[in-house]
């Protein structure tokens, strides 16, 4: 399975060429092209690189990390946080769509698909971009953090005034070699409901992302998604 056939986007498919010949890489191939013909692995092949196919590495304005994919029937669609049109919003979109009415106004939307997002410079990447069927980071260990981790250093070392929201510990530690003198950085706790309470609600990270946007003469994210 070459994973790279599912990149359709030339200026990641550039800035990741060498990633692609790394050992590990190639080890990552190898396993889930074993995964995805003997068990359920979500999100489909086709939405494997979702985030990259929809946010090119010349328009990335924003990164906002997840941890890995949904891991129920149809939920999973390649963006972090995001699901496909029609399915249930989970609970801590729930609460980023709560915080987003509060932060600006604006209504939730009656969908839980960020592609919208994605598609104005909003890079929605999981740390891990797969995972089986109702087992939550079940592919943690595959190769998938390194794969990200150079995703992040590229952005870092090659983009300027880039916004990285960082929602919870896992998030905060994966960008902590992010250089603030460069870009901007917004953390909090997690939105899901365990600790969505503890520092969440009333963070603000949309208004904030707009205002550094806009500081820098950059156009701002329409945040609106119905």
């Amino acid at each position: 399975m070459k994973l790279s056939q599912y990149l359709q986007d030339p200026s990641w498919l550039e800035v990741l060429k060498d990633e692609f010949k790394k050992p590990y890489f190639k080890d990552l191939e190898q396993t889930l092209s074993q995964a995805y013909a003997e068990e359920t692995v979500y999100p489909p092949k086709e939405d494997l690189f979702s985030a990259l196919n929809l946010t090119p590495f010349s328009k990335v304005k924003v990164v906002i990390l997840g941890q890995d994919p949904y891991h129920g029937p149809n939920q999973a669609n390649g963006l972090s946080f995001s699901v496909k049109k029609g399915i249930r919003i989970p609970p801590s979109l729930v609460n980023i769509f709560k915080e987003l009415h509060d932060d600006l106004g604006i209504t939730p939307p009656k969908d839980g698909d960020l592609e919208a997002w994605a598609r104005q410079g909003v890079l929605l990447l999981n740390n891990q971009l797969t995972v089986l069927a109702g087992q939550p980071m079940s592919h943690k260990d595959i190769g998938w953090n390194e794969f990200t981790d150079k995703i992040i250093e590229l952005i870092n070392e090659k983009k300027e005034n880039v916004v990285f929201i960082l929602w919870g510990s896992p998030a905060q530690k994966k960008a902590k070699a992010v250089d603030t003198r460069r870009h901007h950085v917004i953390k909090s706790v997690h939105p899901s409901p365990l600790s969505s309470y503890r520092g969440f609600f009333g963070s603000k990270p949309f208004s904030q992302t707009n205002k550094f946007l806009e500081s820098k003469s950059i156009k701002p994210i329409n945040w609106k998604l119905d």
